[in-house]
């Protein structure tokens, strides 16, 4: 059963991180399951092969769900918008009360000094501050641009942008809040991708599509690698401190996510939505719950 959960969990967050706006990043906190996306993102073969049990069900339920799902998740978000992000703000809202815990965690309250409480307030304002930021990258550049279904030419300044969009992409993939398709679209690369794996499987343009994707996804391991470590540094000398950042930066989510009461029309889009809200929530919190469980008794057993 655990390798279905880890295997749903895995399709799910594949899906988020080919959509602009949305961050696969936030729902990785939100499953609990941080520490062990870290250590596959980082490439800590060690702990890779020791977690197998994880690694195999979430990298396969991955690429499903970028591969296979996105076009599912697209279409929910054309016939059902406001229910789809009303489902995602539910997720948002089920995983507060875990991630305030994270940000006072601490064996010794005595620790947590008036100064260290203000500066974890500003910490997580920070992280407001930084999603409103990229709303406002949103609204400026956009995330309705249409895929084209021919591929640009091939040139080495394309190629150094694409890797570039790559790089920058997958360290904004594991930051929750933020979202790494985003910032790929706002770098001018994420419908050159799209089209590049929807022209890898028809055999004309095998070739030229993965001669585009190739820099994309060099960028994307680099990127993967640099952040992963960055955070695991940041989150093993300054856990407080960086989970009251994060704290922020699922907060500021929700004012680019929740869509509002201005786009419900009539009673049964108002219950639908209602569903989906209650519906995240309830399986953020259980799963958050179920996460912290397991993962007290693997400490438990280890002792």
């Amino acid at each position: 059963m655990s390798y279905l959960i880890t295997l749903l969990k895995g399709i799910m967050i594949g899906i988020c991180n080919v959509i602009p706006g949305v961050s696969g990043g936030t729902l990785v906190v939100i499953f609990n399951i941080y520490d062990d996306f870290m250590d596959i993102t980082s490439l800590n073969l060690k702990k890779i092969i020791q977690n197998r049990k994880f690694t195999i069900p979430f990298i396969l339920g991955m690429g499903l769900g970028i591969l296979g799902f996105s076009k599912l998740i697209t279409v929910l978000f054309e016939i059902f918008p406001t229910q789809t992000y009303y489902f995602f703000t539910g997720l948002i809202l089920g995983s507060i009360p875990l991630l305030f815990k994270y940000v006072f965690k601490n064996n010794q309250e005595k620790d947590f000094s008036a100064l260290k409480i203000i500066s974890l307030i500003l910490g997580t304002l920070a992280g407001i501050a930084i999603i409103i930021l990229f709303t406002c990258l949103q609204k400026k550049f956009g995330t309705e641009n249409a895929v084209s279904a021919e591929l640009p030419p091939i040139t080495f300044p394309l190629m150094l942008r694409i890797f570039i969009a790559g790089f920058f992409g997958a360290i904004a993939m594991i930051i929750p809040g933020i979202s790494g398709a985003l910032l790929m679209l706002i770098l001018g690369v994420y419908t050159i991708i799209l089209a590049a794996i929807s022209a890898l499987f028809v055999p004309e343009t095998t070739i030229h599509a993965f001669i585009l994707l190739l820099p994309s996804v060099l960028g994307i391991l680099t990127g993967l690698v640099a952040g992963s470590n960055l955070l695991k540094f940041l989150l093993r000398n300054f856990p407080n401190y960086t989970y009251s950042v994060i704290f922020g930066l699922i907060i500021g989510s929700l004012y680019t996510i929740c869509p509002g009461f201005k786009d419900i029309n009539g009673a049964g889009c108002a219950i639908g939505c209602a569903l989906s809200l209650l519906g995240g929530a309830a399986l953020a919190f259980f799963s958050s719950k179920l996460g912290k469980e397991e993962a007290n008794k693997d400490e438990t057993n280890d002792e």
